[in-house]
């Protein structure tokens, strides 16, 4: 079968199932994608059609690619010549395999990708360590973000009670950054299990298990802090995967739900650091006033704040149809506190 034989089907819905050599199959999926990156996109009007379409054309890809499949048999084996061993990768991710199955060639790498992202970890110069992501926890690799947390102005009510909340915490990556700051207690929250674990994991790495508790919660704890921080999903939108739960917030609900609780859970002198790109107001997917609205209405008044320019490649990139959004995008680091 050749390239264009396999794209065609795969295109129309017909899976793939590769019983051949495994290298061979992966330059067969190369192919492949190469064929679907090389139709050509309609001007988009706005940066919000734009967004639009990209967004389109990036789920069709996945479907197309993900129609070549390879056979799995128990414990994680491939059965093919050539195959590597990814069974303590694909384990980390879906736990043991009783029984033969068959899976996406391009999850396969993307579970080898994540496998040895989690085994190396990530540098994070905030930290002078590095921070190991699990397979479905967003990985810490827009450090601007890191960097706000890291030099923002503590509050002064730390003084009289040295406990912060890190909520939706993710790796855990900023309950580390404040615990090296020297809070001495760190509560962080998430509900994902994945995420859960991945926090429990790097605290205990970096060996600040005794400042930073790892807990499931809905958004906060049961309590008061002087600093609660949030780096919710900067793009309000419906995750097509449980990955892009990091990255978009169906109808802003976190962010909402943050700001709405905010004040209920500020201890009397604290501040509540919101960190949040405006990525969404240049792409229409967030009015420019909306933010500001939410904050008034959540009882709660800007007391400073600090910005920070994209470094990742993306906003380099003039060829990325989303470039124009992406060359104004600030990070923001939103001190807040009551009214």
């Amino acid at each position: 079968m050749t390239a264009d034989q396999a794209f065609r089907l795969a295109s129309e819905g017909t899976a793939l199932l590769w019983r051949g050599d495994f290298q061979n199959a992966r330059q067969l999926l190369q192919a492949m994608a190469r064929r679907v990156d090389r139709k050509p996109r309609k001007p988009a009007a706005t940066p919000r059609d734009a967004f639009n379409q990209h967004r389109l054309a990036q789920s069709q890809r996945a479907r197309t690619l993900g129609m070549l499949l390879i056979p799995v048999d128990a414990g994680h084996v491939i059965p093919l010549r050539r195959a590597p061993d990814v069974t303590a990768a694909c384990s980390q991710a879906h736990g043991e395999a009783a029984e033969a199955y068959v899976m996406s060639l391009r999850e396969l790498l993307g579970l080898i990708g994540a496998y040895e992202w989690r085994r190396n970890g990530v540098e994070i110069p905030a930290l002078g360590a590095r921070i190991h992501p699990h397979y479905g926890v967003f990985s810490p690799v827009r450090g601007e973000y890191v960097d706000l947390v890291a030099k923002a102005p503590l509050p002064t009510a730390l003084k009289t009670d040295s406990t912060a909340f890190d909520i939706g915490t993710g790796t855990g990556v900023l309950s580390a950054v404040l615990a090296k700051r020297g809070i001495a207690r760190v509560v962080a929250t998430d509900q994902d299990m994945r995420a859960l674990a991945c926090a429990r994991d790097n605290v205990e790495r970096l060996g600040i298990a005794a400042q930073v508790e790892v807990i499931e919660a809905d958004l906060f704890p049961a309590r008061r802090a002087p600093l609660v921080v949030c780096n919710p999903p900067w793009l309000p939108g419906r995750p097509s995967s449980p990955l892009e739960y990091a990255v978009y917030d169906p109808d802003s609900r976190m962010l909402r739900g943050f700001l709405a609780g905010l004040t209920a859970h500020l201890a009397p002198g604290g501040e509540g650091w919101l960190i949040l790109s405006d990525f969404a107001e240049h792409l229409g997917l967030r009015a420019p006033d909306e933010l500001a609205g939410l904050i008034a209405a959540a009882g709660l008044k800007v007391v400073g704040r600090l910005d920070a320019r994209p470094r990742h490649p993306k906003a380099m990139d003039r060829s990325d149809p989303l470039y124009p959004a992406r060359s104004k995008e600030v990070t923001t680091l939103w001190r807040l506190a009551a009214t």
